[in-house]
């Protein structure tokens, strides 16, 4: 176990800089809160969570693939890559970390995504266990711990000091690089995760459970008629599919420019009416089939093809962001059996 002060944080996110690019939460206009790329002086945000996750680094909103020339009937392929810089993301939550292992079942299986897996292996993920969960957390839900994540490297704040563990051999080798760090015992650490979890108990949503769900239950649920009433105040705005960590949709289109043709990707959401829609047609042509995909593949689908592993982790940003909220709580209580009242 690792100690530094917090009035010596400056100095600990400059040495970690001079090693890899280094992105840390940090405090926005409008109350929002969003990662950075640290330079000197810059403040970590002291806010549970960002508005939007780690995912961005692995898997981000748009990128090009790669790049197409035409000279009568040959074609010339330019590989676009520019990724190969080691990059550090201070401050994932829990839930965070957990979405990423639910994005590694989805791009790395065969055939992997090498795009997702360049940036993966560049990649060192520092989280941070939630000393102040919110009122709509909940990871537990999904056998998250918030008092203790995973990560490449695990770090405590208290008070005066940051605690750091490392867990992974990138996450020991870049601890070894830092001068500014001193060893410690871990008694503090213990104490915090003790606070936590009690914080954890008394939250609203402590007693929600996924077991009514899960693999092999696609018959059980698919055609329950809840999903009418449930869809109906649904905007199909796709406000939880954009800031959700786990969502994995995307469209990928090809653009002329003047030099040539670019193949480009993009996030998509499959709560939009032209998500899929090909000559034929839209394969889900009503809100209510688009509705319950959503919340069917987080909770049945997914873990049917992934051995149990729910596609949610409880973050509560859907919870916080959804304009009429008509959330994944609200679905889990209905059909689960247990409804808000």
């Amino acid at each position: 176990m690792k100690k530094c002060l917090l009035s010596n944080s400056n100095a600990l996110f400059n040495e970690i800089s001079k090693n890899a690019k280094l992105y840390i939460p940090v405090d926005l206009e409008k109350g929002r809160v969003a990662y950075k790329e640290f330079s000197d002086g810059m403040v970590m945000s002291d806010a549970l969570k960002t508005d939007r996750s780690a995912k961005d680094f692995f898997f981000p909103q748009t990128e090009t693939l790669m790049a197409f020339k035409t000279a009568g009937k040959s074609i010339e392929i330019t590989d676009t890559r520019s990724e190969t810089e080691d990059f550090v993301i201070f401050g994932v939550r829990a839930c965070d970390v957990k979405s990423i292992e639910v994005l590694d079942k989805v791009f790395l299986a065969e055939p992997v995504d090498s795009y997702y897996q360049n940036r993966r292996e560049h990649g060192i993920i520092v989280s941070m266990a939630c000393s102040k969960p919110s009122e709509t957390c909940f990871c537990q839900t999904f056998g998250i711990d918030a008092s203790m994540p995973e990560g490449d490297i695990v770090c405590y704040k208290t008070n005066d000091a940051l605690y750091l563990d490392g867990k992974t051999e990138k996450g020991k080798a870049l601890i070894e690089k830092l001068g500014v760090l001193e060893d410690c015992n871990d008694d503090v650490v213990k104490e915090e995760q003790q606070k936590i979890k009690e914080i954890l108990n008394k939250l609203p949503l402590k007693d929600l459970k996924a077991d009514a769900f899960g693999k092999d239950k696609t018959d059980e649920f698919f055609n329950r008629p809840e999903w009418k009433t449930l869809s109906e105040s649904c905007l199909g705005c796709g406000t939880c599919t954009f800031v959700c960590p786990t969502c994995q949709c995307y469209d990928i289109k090809d653009f002329k420019t003047k030099t040539g043709v670019e193949r480009f990707r993009c996030w998509d959401s499959c709560m939009y009416s032209d998500f899929t829609k090909m000559s034929a047609g839209q394969p889900r042509l009503t809100q209510l089939e688009r509705f319950r995909q959503r919340f069917m593949h987080k909770l049945v689908y997914f873990p049917t093809n992934n051995d149990g592993m729910f596609s949610c982790v409880g973050c509560g940003r859907c919870v916080a962001k959804c304009p009429i909220s008509m959330n994944i709580v609200k679905v889990m209580k209905t059909l689960g059996g247990k409804d808000d009242e």
